[in-house]
C-alpha cells in the first residue's frame, strides 16, 4: 500500500491550502486516516484524523477550527483543508493510515502503520 500526499506549497499567512492523500489500493485495512506534521528540528505531531467508515473527526488543539479533514471513499482519498494559515504551520505534512487504533491514543503516530512520503507546506509572514 502506498499513500501519496500532495497539495503542499508556499502560501502567505492567512492563506489556504488543500492537501490530498490518495491510497494506491482500496482494499487495505484502515480504520482511521490521519495527518501529521513535522517542522524543522521538531518531532512529528498529530494534526487531524478521520474514521474511514463513519467519518468521526479528531483535531489537535492548535488547529482551532482552521483545518478540516474529510474523505472521499470512492476516490480512496483523504483531504486536509487548511485555512487561516500561520507561519508556525510551516512543516512537512504526512498522511497516515491505521488498521487498528486505541481511540484514546489516536494522536500517537505509533498507532499508524501506513505512511505517505510527506508534502512541504511553507507559510510566509
Amino acid at each position: 500500500v502506498q499513500l501519496q500526499a500532495s497539495g503542499g506549497g508556499l502560501v502567505q499567512a492567512g492563506g489556504s491550502l488543500r492537501l490530498s492523500c490518495a491510497a494506491s489500493t482500496a482494499t487495505f485495512s484502515r480504520r482511521y486516516m490521519g495527518w501529521f506534521r513535522q517542522g524543522s528540528g521538531q518531532e512529528r505531531e498529530f494534526v487531524a484524523a478521520i474514521r474511514w467508515n463513519g467519518g468521526n473527526t479528531y483535531y489537535a488543539d492548535f488547529v482551532e477550527g482552521r483545518f478540516t479533514v474529510s474523505k472521499d471513499n470512492a476516490k480512496n482519498t483523504v483531504y486536509l483543508q487548511m485555512s487561516s494559515l500561520k507561519p508556525e504551520d510551516t512543516a512537512v505534512y504526512y498522511c497516515a493510515g491505521a488498521s487498528n487504533v486505541i481511540l484514546s491514543a489516536i494522536r500517537d503516530p505509533r498507532q499508524y502503520n501506513y505512511w505517505g512520503q510527506g508534502t512541504q507546506v511553507t507559510v510566509s509572514s
